[in-house]
């Protein structure tokens, strides 16, 4: 039996010069989260965001084409300076976020990993993926960098 679900997945990770808990702030304040969530190009309007385990977070991710994407998902975990886990609710396109915080030499370690539900899914929007969560951490460590 083969419990591997590497053809399930995207993985990316990031070295940021700042604490996990510098880190951590910016994911879990709505307002810096906001600012830095989602791909290069786009913006997104907070409708709901209750960072705790269990809390609900809705937003629109709003397209540099004008088109907007409604998202609706749960914290599933909220763990100060070490993890955020992070369900997207879609029977079209579900998956679960893992983000990670790692120190390692005097910075952080930031993991993300989205788990999808089939390997099919993930092969479909892959083109796209690849490049947004690159893009994700890359506004990340603008919003740390900004704050430090």
């Amino acid at each position: 039996m083969n419990d591997s679900t590497a053809d399930r997945e995207f993985v990316h990770a990031r070295l940021l010069e700042a604490t996990p808990a510098a880190v951590y702030a910016a994911i879990a304040d709505p307002t810096r989260l906001a600012r830095w969530w989602g791909p290069a190009g786009f913006s997104s309007t907070f409708e709901l965001c209750e960072f705790r385990p269990g809390g609900a977070w809705r937003f629109v991710l709003h397209g540099p084409d004008g088109t907007d994407y409604p998202n609706e998902n749960i914290f599933r975990e909220t763990v100060p300076g070490r993890r955020v886990v992070v369900e997207h609710i879609a029977t079209t396109h579900h998956f679960v976020l893992t983000i990670t915080l790692e120190p390692r030499d005097g910075g952080t370690l930031v993991g993300w990993h989205q788990l999808f539900d089939t390997a099919e899914h993930r092969a479909q929007i892959a083109s796209f993926v690849v490049p947004a969560n690159e893009e994700n951490l890359d506004r990340l460590a603008v919003e740390v960098a900004r704050i430090a």
